[in-house]
């Protein structure tokens, strides 16, 4: 690993891709902690340091997103979430949609129109989100509980928050910008790249304050534990995430003229876990939206007691229960919109391919369905149980917190990009360094 790494450093072109990508992360982490115009710093600070000793769960999956930069009310405040959202909404419409699944069969030309639709569905995403954090930090929601939590935003007047969503909404655009250019001339997919990023920086304030909060041997029993957890989890992860199950798939020998075409023998990869870390964002964001209502109506009726005892928190049987069954049903859902087989058994038809022992048509269509359907489980299942794991691991430690940092959509995004990304720097470094048989 050492070898390939000084490698990547040696050649020229590989070098120049990585400062590239080094220096736009500098600069996204920079950005994130720029303060917002109007945000009062000192009294964001007293709040996010109160909300660190407790158990402020409710934005703790767009905060984990943001690295930290919501909760800070930074101009990188929203991060990449309404991009992530955008994404995520029109790859639901496309299936829905006849025009968006027409631009989808295009090839290069109809994705750049996708890509297209999607940069405008995120800016008007990050303007509604942007008024949604205003309005919640000038009411105090944001912190409930800290004593200067009305005092975030001194001047609570029209134009003053006018300018903070204009300069959210300007710093989810510079994001977006900063995530593409990544993707044009640096190393790997560039969302995933900040995404990682994002997730990584908060890593190192979550272990400590672990170990501070600890109380066996002043916290590096609990340190050390929570170190253990992380290593299992990355183990299992890697050997999940890179599990497949290969269909093998044979092509017919067709003449024509006087050439012979086919007779190759491949595989189609189907992935145990083929819906990757969305399942768990889907849920995440469904079980967000009662307790985000709950905190804004302020209400003292029934229904309102009930979903901040049962659903607040994120510790309650009730909420574990429906969060899993959730991911488990949202697993097989994306895998049904995603992958579709009479689709891919079409084409094989077309191309003189085949399973052997399965027809050509429909009997390989519901070949497929059935192996997908059998392999999904075990993938939805386990999307479930990393999910819990934050919840599960600091049940003992004095209470659940979203801040564990092996645990759930973390550890599944940081070892999903960090797999692709070596991924893709090796393949530079074959390309670069191929040698034949001939020295």
């Amino acid at each position: 690993m050492l070898t390939a790494f000084a490698r990547a450093f040696k050649t020229p072109d590989l070098r120049k891709k990585l400062f590239f990508t080094l220096g736009i992360i500098v600069l996204y982490r920079l950005g994130a902690h720029i303060p917002v115009p109007g945000v009062s710093y000192e009294n964001v600070q007293t709040c996010v340091d109160q909300a660190s000793k407790g158990n402020n769960s409710l934005f703790g999956l767009v905060n984990m997103f943001s690295g930290g930069a919501l909760l800070q009310i930074t101009i990188f405040a929203l991060g990449i979430m309404p991009y992530i959202t955008a994404s995520i909404i029109l790859q639901l419409l496309t299936v829905v949609i006849p025009r968006l699944e027409a631009l989808k069969k295009e090839g290069q030309s109809g994705q750049t129109k996708i890509t297209q639709y999607t940069r405008y569905l995120t800016v008007a995403l990050a303007i509604l989100q942007g008024t949604g954090l205003v309005a919640t930090a000038t009411s105090g929601a944001l912190f409930s509980g800290c004593p200067v939590a009305d005092q975030i935003v001194p001047n609570q007047s029209v134009f003053t928050t006018i300018v903070m969503v204009i300069t959210m909404t300007a710093g989810t655009a510079a994001v977006m910008w900063l995530g593409e250019l990544i993707t044009d001339r640096g190393i790997g997919n560039g969302m995933s790249i900040l995404m990682f990023i994002s997730i990584a920086a908060s890593f190192p304030g979550a272990l400590w304050a672990i170990k501070t909060s600890g109380k066996l041997a002043d916290g590096w029993i609990e340190f050390g534990t929570v170190i253990l957890i992380g290593f299992v989890m990355v183990a299992l992860v890697v050997f999940v995430e890179q599990a497949q199950r290969r269909i093998p798939v044979q092509y017919a020998k067709r003449m024509i003229g006087r050439r012979s075409y086919g007779g190759t023998s491949t595989y189609i990869p189907l992935k145990v876990n083929q819906a990757g870390v969305i399942p768990v964002i889907f849920a995440s964001s469904l079980l967000y939206i009662p307790a985000l209502i709950v905190q804004f109506s302020n209400s003292t009726a029934g229904w309102a007691t009930w979903i901040k005892d049962h659903f607040v928190k994120g510790d309650h049987p009730y909420y574990l229960a429906s969060y899993f069954l959730l991911i488990v049903f949202f697993a097989f859902f994306y895998v049904a919109i995603s992958f579709n087989p009479e689709e891919v058994a079409d084409n094989m038809k077309k191309y003189g391919g085949f399973v052997p022992g399965i027809r050509a048509g429909r009997p390989t269509a519901e070949y497929l369905s059935y192996v997908l359907n059998r392999i999904t489980w075990p993938g939805s299942l386990y999307l479930g149980l990393i999910a819990l794991v934050p919840t599960m691991a600091l049940a003992g430690f004095g209470g659940a917190n979203q801040n564990f940092p092996f645990g759930g959509t973390s550890i599944l995004i940081i070892v999903g990009v960090g797999l692709e990304t070596v991924k893709q720097i090796e393949s530079q470094l074959q390309q670069r360094n191929y040698e034949g048989f001939l020295r």
